[in-house]
């Protein structure tokens, strides 16, 4: 009897217990089969009160139409120059409690009125601390307090494939949220500015984001949402969303907060040299990169230690040139008075030469 039951009920048994687990996987789910969240709510409700939208207004001359009739010719200067106010709109990002907020110098340039407007409905004015023309940043100042000052990630740790949003003004729409993720990283070449290292996102900028807030998933910066790149015959930023959208890396947006709060400008590495990139190849048939002297400044800091029209930049403290832009960039990222151990190539001699870092003239 014994025997009978143990041969009826265990296979039963067994075959519950199979149905059970099959029916609640979710204790068994390893860490990669997670797909991410069903809704960004939170990430967007952590960040959207630290966006806000911006308001300029500026006086640009207009010449006066010139009429045929001799009537209205009495009354009007033929050709004369008559203001108009210009308005434009643009997004910006808190970055800290005293209410200092990020844009883009293009949101702000020449404007003789700023406003700002909160997502909770306060208005208030705000005064430019300094901007950065080489990267397109410009730092305001509003007196409004009570503000949320948005948590920053380490754009550096970004990968491609990560989830971002974008928070702006598009069109004066007010806050608007649009999703994508990470399409490319370090985009350079555009010429838009003198120290290009792009985030290249998927989602959706329209005029009006300029100067937003790039979030990842947990409503921290990576990004401030800069340009539309399209490849429109009048390269125009601003007729549509249609094009290779990038935004400025949150770490070189704090580097720039910094200087301009600071010393009221952004101070960058100088060498003092004019260079050529000059392309290569290694032992085993690899292409090397190096930088050819074309130029150097006078009583400057390359000057100074010896470097020469002709030499080959090949090493920085050590480090191969591997990368001609990066290795500029490096210099930029150095403080007047820092050193570095420049590695020449002059013809068949190996040399390195001890330059003491400056910062560029204004003139």
């Amino acid at each position: 009897m014994r025997e009978w039951f143990a041969q009826l009920v265990w296979p039963a048994l067994v075959g519950v217990l199979a149905a059970v687990i099959l029916l609640n996987l979710e204790w068994l789910e390893l860490p990669g089969d997670r797909q991410g969240p069903a809704s960004y709510s939170d990430a967007v409700a952590v960040a959207t009160p630290s966006v806000v939208n911006i308001y300029t207004a500026k006086l640009v001359a207009e010449k006066t139409p010139v009429f045929n009739a001799p009537l209205l010719r009495r009354y009007t200067n033929r050709g004369e120059r008559q203001p108009r106010v210009e308005r434009s709109l643009g997004s910006g990002v808190i970055m800290s409690q005293d209410g200092h907020i990020i844009t883009n110098q293009h949101v702000i340039d020449g404007a003789q009125s700023i406003q700002i407007l909160l997502s909770d409905g306060r208005r208030a004015s705000a005064s430019v601390v300094g901007i950065d023309p080489d990267t397109d940043l410009a730092l305001l100042k509003t007196e409004l307090t009570g503000l949320s000052a948005i948590k920053t990630a380490d754009s550096d740790a970004i990968k491609v494939g990560d989830v971002v949003m974008a928070i702006g003004n598009p069109f004066g729409f007010g806050h608007s949220v649009t999703l994508g993720i990470i399409s490319g990283l370090e985009r350079y070449g555009l010429q838009l500015s003198a120290y290009e290292s792009y985030i290249q996102t998927d989602a959706a900028i329209h005029l009006g984001n300029s100067g937003g807030a790039l979030i990842d998933s947990e409503g921290r910066l990576v990004g401030i949402n800069t340009l539309i790149y399209t490849a429109a015959p009048d390269q125009s930023n601003d007729s549509s969303g249609i094009g290779i959208n990038l935004a400025t890396p949150s770490n070189l947006v704090n580097t720039v907060i910094s200087d301009l709060i600071e010393y009221g400008a952004v101070i960058r590495g100088w060498l003092g040299v004019e260079v050529d990139l000059l392309l290569g190849l290694d032992d085993q048939g690899r292409t090397t990169q190096s930088l050819l002297v074309t130029e150097t400044a006078a009583g400057g800091p390359a000057e100074r230690a010896g470097i020469q029209v002709g030499d080959l930049i090949v090493a920085l403290d050590g480090a191969d040139v591997s990368d001609a832009r990066e290795a500029m960039q490096m210099i930029a990222r150095l403080r007047p008075g820092d050193r570095v151990l420049v590695g020449l190539q002059r013809q068949d001699q190996r040399l390195d030469v001890d330059a003491i870092v400056a910062t560029r003239p204004t003139n």
